[in-house]
């Protein structure tokens, strides 16, 4: 390997886990994905140029298409994005320092893979059965309404004030029911901090082979019941990036 290279890392993998020909790695031109190995376990790599800037979408989405690809045939530890080590004895150094902790996890993550559920309000739905079942965010919008802002400035301020603490109440409660109705068909489940401020769910779970199914069926009732009010996604499968991480289990 050049010394203006080095090796970027994806995920730590069984040792018999071997990249597709057509897998592509971070970088322009996209690099060759391939596997260092080292006892019963493998990482997944590409070379990198040591100044290449990384980090544009297109690096994270080959990083996430990789890891989440590989997570549907075989467990996978993902290494922290944008990890880079000068070559193939640094990758053998990580695998043979923390090498029954990572064999283990792998085992543990035999056949299970991350689904994530994100919902977020319809605002004109959700500020509207909010006015209706609030008389004093009700009085409010009506001041403003039609007023220039400079002159509505404070009504403003606290109907926004009203609406933030009525969607972060809704989300918790909407989080907790989505933990009822669908966590009895996943290992364990991780509510992650909203992504937008209307976000009305946001959870992450590990899911089991054999619960996918029953799972996936689950979610879609949850959504159904609330299709009204929230706009749903299901996104997965993959690598269980909320769960386990190379870099947990070498700390």
């Amino acid at each position: 390997m050049s010394q203006d290279n080095g090796l970027f890392i994806y995920g730590i993998v069984p040792s018999d886990v071997e990249p597709t020909p057509d897998a592509e790695g971070v970088g322009s031109p996209p690099g060759e994905v391939s596997a260092v190995r080292h006892g019963e376990l493998a990482a997944l790599v590409s070379a990198v140029g040591l100044d290449e800037p990384l980090g544009r979408p297109a690096d994270l989405t080959a990083y996430e298409r990789l890891l989440d690809g590989t997570a549907e045939v075989a467990p996978v530890l993902p290494v922290r994005f944008g990890t880079v080590v000068t070559g193939e004895d640094a990758v053998a150094d990580l695998l043979d320092a923390h090498h029954d902790r990572f064999a283990a996890a792998l085992d543990e993550f035999e056949d299970r893979v991350q689904y994530t559920v994100h919902g977020r309000f319809d605002e004109p739905e959700f500020i509207g059965g909010m006015l209706t079942g609030n008389p004093d965010a009700a009085a409010l919008a009506d001041q403003v309404r039609g007023r220039p802002e400079a002159q509505s400035r404070e009504q403003r301020i606290r109907l926004g004030e009203i609406i933030s603490q009525a969607v972060e109440l809704n989300r918790e409660s909407q989080n907790r029911d989505l933990l009822d109705a669908v966590g009895r068909y996943a290992e364990a489940d991780a509510v992650r901090p909203p992504s937008h401020e209307m976000d009305a769910v946001r959870v992450a779970f590990l899911v089991a082979g054999d619960h996918e199914d029953e799972f996936i069926r689950a979610v879609e009732d949850f959504a159904e019941q609330r299709r009204e009010l929230i706009r749903m996604r299901l996104i997965g499968p993959l690598a269980p990036y909320d769960f386990v991480s190379a870099h947990q289990l070498a700390e």
